[in-house]
């Protein structure tokens, strides 16, 4: 990771006009109403399509200002100017899957988190080494293709919102549905109910779920609508269709709010207490929003088959709260939440512990 000194940059800032910039992509509309809310000034990035007249639909979060630029690497070009802004960037899976994890680290502009966690979050070997470290059940991890002899899902790497996910029963559907080149992982596949449990990190305060630094927020959840995995069930057999050319697909269209029995919550707190304390461990701690990725099964035991470390499209749902966030706060969206908490770490003249 790129030696970024974010103390140096930080002493050239204006902090009483600190600008909230991302990506009008994923979860741009909460970060920039959420920001608004606290008082910040907004810069909004939109990269080939002119995404600035469809912003207009939504007035109350549409970013102050619009930078249009023609690629993802031309946000690296333009860091003195966001830095002449007092800008400090939110990243989302949209900006760091496109921009590439590589060239996100090395952005010479203050950034939410810590990018520390890109290391472990991208590679899917060191994330189970992380996880299952932290003591999260993850699914069995199958290493030769060939050996494939029960349902086991093939992902690929990298933010990809679901694109190209598999179900393979056997090396033959393997061999027919991977994309040769592309790095991925083959999991046995968990039957159970999928539920996406979005927390927040603070390391600034202890009044929620106190951790040994800070406290743990938990903050919504979520299941998504998938493309067409969800309703092929309906139409017959996969071999049947496969037959006729149609294939399940895993792409994510939407997203759904779910809450889950509350006897269940010790057991999801635990697992996002865990996955904070083990990180802290291994680099320095993983600052703000994150997500687990699970299964539960009939069981009702939890299988974490990924961690996403930042703000996920899951918690679109929940502009004004969700009936975990009300607990802790009145109106909390997870956008509005890391505005909170940079304005927090500015007042109590702690940035440095929350930026990279």
């Amino acid at each position: 990771m790129a030696d970024i000194d974010v103390p140096k940059i930080l002493q050239g800032y204006d902090l009483d006009n600190i600008t909230i910039a991302t990506v009008c992509s994923h979860t741009s509309l909460q970060i920039f109403h959420g920001a608004r809310k606290e008082g910040f000034k907004t810069l909004g990035i939109t990269v080939g399509e002119n995404r600035a007249k469809y912003m207009d639909a939504f007035p109350r979060a549409k970013p102050d200002e619009i930078i249009q630029l023609e690629s993802y690497d031309q946000i690296l070009g333009m860091t003195e100017e966001l830095r002449e802004r007092n800008t400090i960037v939110v990243p989302h899976g949209s900006l760091v899957e496109y921009l590439t994890p590589a060239k996100f680290v090395q952005m010479e502009v203050p950034t939410f988190g810590n990018r520390a966690v890109l290391a472990w979050e991208s590679d899917r070997a060191k994330q189970r080494e992380w996880l299952e470290s932290a003591g999260l059940v993850m699914p069995r991890e199958i290493k030769d293709p060939k050996t494939i002899d029960e349902p086991v899902l093939v992902k690929y790497s990298g933010a990809r919102g679901g694109r190209g996910f598999f179900i393979a029963r056997n090396y033959r559907d393997f061999k027919a549905n991977i994309e040769m080149g592309k790095q991925y992982t083959i999991q046995e596949y968990i039957l159970g109910t999928r539920y996406y449990l979005h927390y927040f990190y603070t390391p600034l305060q202890q009044h929620a779920y106190n951790l040994s630094k800070g406290s743990l927020e938990m903050l919504s959840m979520d299941r998504r609508d998938e493309s067409n995995i969800d309703e092929m069930y309906k139409l017959g057999s996969q071999e049947e269709l496969k037959e006729q050319n149609l294939f399940p697909s895993f792409v994510v269209t939407g997203n759904v709010p779910v809450v889950i029995r509350e006897s269940l919550l010790p057991k999801v707190i635990d697992m996002g207490a865990q996955v904070v304390e083990r990180s802290i461990e291994l680099f320095g701690g993983m600052i703000g929003s994150f997500c687990l990725e699970t299964v539960v099964t009939d069981k009702l035991e939890f299988r974490t088959f990924e961690i996403s470390a930042r703000i996920v499209a899951g918690t679109n749902p929940f502009i004004t709260g969700s009936p975990y966030a009300d607990f802790i706060y009145d109106d909390m969206s997870s956008g509005r939440r890391i505005a909170m908490e940079i304005k927090m770490a500015r007042e109590m003249d702690r940035l440095n512990e929350v930026l990279s």
